[in-house]
């Protein structure tokens, strides 16, 4: 791992940074309880570990949990947008599905990883009390996504090609594309929240999220349905409202940030310096939104293919219920992948390595606990579960044959989003972006359309494949995770504040 290119890419970010940094202030300073608990010999074994969980379920606790509500919360807004289509008609259901699968998830993907990248040096600037660094590094993530934004929007635009190219009908394309045309303004959205978002997280701010997000859900769904039934918005109105929405969750954390005394010296308000080091913070974002787009569009990839079968009415719909349950469980993992981030950034820049250690073991365990009860509950209900979605026995029937293909991925996904979560707050972005391309789309992929096409074995061989692919990179990472030496990651996060500390001599003595 010392020779990633993300961990030069980010020691090279950190050459460029602003003139001062003082720990001074009313923001709150890394904890060292976990790492002098952990370190006290004098104490028994078991009671250092007993100790040491406490305290670190604690802490999970207060950052996972409103993390998971942050990210169901935005999963429900998007898919009761869906719902309310789904009620105008099968064809405005069927067009709204479409534009999520085929194109907006594609630009989430794009946007979430570039915004990750502000995990990794914001939590460990944090951790190391650089702490005028993480309003830096959230301006240049905002302008880095911004201007990737406006690419991105073409791909809306010519929405309706891309899906016909895509084989897909022509009064489907069309009315998708109208869908996706209300959704551009939540391209600019998303350029803006992740930073945000990503920049609090950081600093284990999280429960304003929640609050906001909770309060913005409700209104969508109040406004989504007087839009789309008293004023007759139809797909546009339903898309636009969406993007409100975001855009409402982007200003209201904003405005957190700048009123809030908890954030006084992470923010310090707009500055030039965040020009500077562009180029060394994009290479970071790019390796960041490679390894996180690959990993958002993997089980989306799944849904096309089988689209291709024979028999496919039967198969998108069992598999649209299935890939809806695990969306839900999966959004659990990603509140765990960013306190995992969290831990483990904040930890190595304050220089505790055992703490890092232990938070990614807890954290891990917590997440595999939770989802394996519901694989559990998956398995329990397999012949009834597809009812929440449908009244249909033969779709019922089809759901409960892929039970037990759901319920091994939800397993797979309480373990492997945690070790991305670990991966991000190391600066491991360009070798697990390698490992998502190997293992998801030169194995996962080409060994479902084989079972699923060669085999006939349908979507239960497509979607074998892709768990098998799965199953690869999450050993990979466990592996490289067991591994690692935290002592030298410790004093790899301090060589990059050094780095920080020489450059602002150099730039004092000029």
């Amino acid at each position: 791992m010392a020779s990633s290119s993300s961990e030069r890419e980010a020691e090279e970010v950190l050459l460029m940074e602003p003139k001062e940094a003082s720990s001074e202030g009313p923001v709150a300073a890394v904890s060292s309880e976990l790492e002098d608990v952990l370190s006290n010999t004098d104490l028994p074994y078991w009671r250092r570990l007993r100790s040491a969980t406490w305290i670190e379920l604690k802490t999970l606790y207060y950052l996972a949990g409103p993390a998971v509500v942050v990210y169901l919360l935005n999963n429900v807004t998007s898919m009761s947008t869906q719902i309310f289509c789904g009620h105008l008609g099968n064809l405005q259901l069927a067009a709204a599905n479409l534009g999520n699968t085929g194109i907006q998830v594609f630009v989430y993907g794009v946007m979430l990883g570039m915004g990750s990248a502000v995990e990794t040096l914001c939590g460990q600037a944090y951790g190391g009390r650089k702490y005028e660094m993480l309003g830096i590094y959230m301006q240049r993530s905002l302008i880095l996504l911004m201007a990737t934004a406006i690419p991105l929007t073409l791909i809306y635009i010519f929405s309706k090609q891309i899906l016909l190219l895509m084989g897909q009908s022509t009064i489907i394309a069309t009315q998708a594309a109208i869908f996706v045309y209300g959704l551009i303004p939540q391209i600019y959205a998303y350029a803006a929240n992740f930073p945000i978002q990503k920049f609090l997280q950081a600093q284990s701010i999280v429960a304003p999220s929640a609050y906001i997000s909770a309060a913005t859900f409700a209104g969508h769904l109040l406004v989504t349905w007087i839009v789309v039934f008293k004023l007759d918005g139809g797909l546009l109105g339903a898309a636009l409202v969406l993007s409100f929405s975001w855009w409402v969750v982007v200003v209201a954390q904003f405005v957190y940030i700048v009123v809030s005394k908890r954030c006084e010296r992470t923010w310090r308000g707009f500055s030039l310096e965040a020009f500077r080091g562009l180029w060394g913070f994009l290479k970071l974002s790019l390796a960041s939104a490679v390894m996180l787009a690959l990993e958002t569009w993997y089980y989306q990839v799944l849904v096309l293919i089988a689209g291709l079968l024979e028999d496919a009415e039967i198969a998108l719909d069992s598999l649209s219920v299935c890939m809806t349950i695990s969306g839900w469980v999966f959004m659990i993992a990603v509140g765990f992948n960013a306190a995992a981030s969290v831990r483990v950034g904040n930890e190595l820049g304050a220089g505790h390595p055992k703490s890092a250690a232990f938070s990614v073991v807890v954290v891990t365990m917590v997440s595999l606990f939770i989802a394996l009860i519901f694989a559990v509950l998956v398995l329990i209900f397999r012949h009834v579960i597809s009812y929440i979605f449908t009244s249909g026995s033969t779709v019922a029937d089809a759901v409960s044959e892929l039970a037990p293909f759901l319920a091994v991925t939800l397993i797979l996904n309480g373990i492997q989003p945690v070790l991305s979560g670990v991966a991000v707050g190391c600066g491991w972005q360009a070798f697990v972006a390698y490992v998502n391309v190997g293992c998801y789309y030169i194995i996962g992929i080409p060994l479902g359309a084989l079972l699923g096409f060669k085999f006939d074995l349908g979507a239960k061989g497509i979607w074998s494949g892709m768990i098998a692919g799965t199953f690869i990179q999450t050993m990979i990472l466990l592996w490289v995770t067991c591994r690692t030496d935290w002592i030298k990651e410790v004093e790899k996060a301090k060589n990059r504040l050094s780095a920080w500390e020489d450059k602002k001599d150099h730039d004092d003595d000029n």
